[in-house]
């Protein structure tokens, strides 16, 4: 059996599983664990994703979630609408190594569905970058602030720190780099040995190239499996590392 059949019959049997009571193990995820159904009453409501940019972010923290969820509108009859959002109102950000682009989008987490906070700079704690906004405080304030029902914030690499400092981690399934495993079980994280942690509300994943597979299980969560492997064909790049989630 190929993979896509896999996916596809693990998908069935995952919703089979739900319907019945029963639990039900999914290709790719853990034991404990079925597959996530797209969201219910907002089915055919556009998807809409925030990607949020600050000084010193990694350029493949955020282009990797931005270009795959961008390109899913192509393989759903769902709208999926992503932008790039600063804290502190539309401007121009200079990222981990340089590269300078424009988030044109004003701060709206009450406008979004999903919420994507890439990492960077946490090696190097005088420079711009997660050590820095900590310290400032205003991001952490804002992402504890935009917690609420419809709401999936998620984290990469580093990003899933400014979640820690946010508090939304504390007490809860997640991961993140691993050279910040450490950082985040001692402020409270319940670290998960997985590429990708989905505990509903909450999704984080692990370092810098992982924002390829957190992007693609959200498509797959949100959109359903037949986008997440068109994309994957598309992308030439099959989503690798174990998925946690809990049901």
């Amino acid at each position: 059996m190929n993979r896509r059949t896999l996916l596809r019959t693990a998908t069935a049997l995952g919703a089979a599983g739900l319907a019945t009571g029963v639990p039900t193990a999914t290709a790719g995820t853990s034991t404990a664990a079925g597959t996530a159904a797209p969201s219910g009453s907002g089915r055919h409501a556009p998807l809409r994703v925030q990607v949020v940019l600050f000084e010193g972010v990694e350029e493949l923290d955020f282009a990797a979630p931005y270009e795959v969820l961008s390109a899913s509108d192509y393989f759903t009859e769902r709208d999926v609408e992503v932008r790039y959002v600063a804290h502190d109102g539309p401007r121009a950000v200079t990222a981990a190594f340089g590269t300078r682009l424009r988030a044109d989008h004003r701060w709206a987490p009450r406008e979004a569905d999903i919420l994507v906070v890439p990492g960077g700079g946490y090696a190097r704690r005088e420079d711009p970058g997660v050590w820095a906004e900590i310290r400032r405080g205003a991001l952490p304030r804002a992402l504890a602030a935009a917690r609420r029902p419809g709401l999936t914030i998620t984290g990469l690499c580093t990003g899933v720190m400014l979640l820690s400092a946010a508090g939304l981690t504390r007490g809860r399934p997640c991961t993140t780099h691993h050279r910040a495993q450490a950082d985040l079980a001692e402020q409270g994280g319940v670290l998960k040995k997985a590429r990708v942690v989905d505990d509903g509300d909450l999704v984080t994943a692990g370092g810098v190239t992982s924002g390829l597979d957190l992007a693609l299980w959200l498509v797959r969560r949100e959109l359903g499996v037949d986008a997440a492997l068109g994309l994957e064909a598309m992308l030439e790049y099959e989503a690798r590392g174990t998925v946690w989630t809990a049901h």
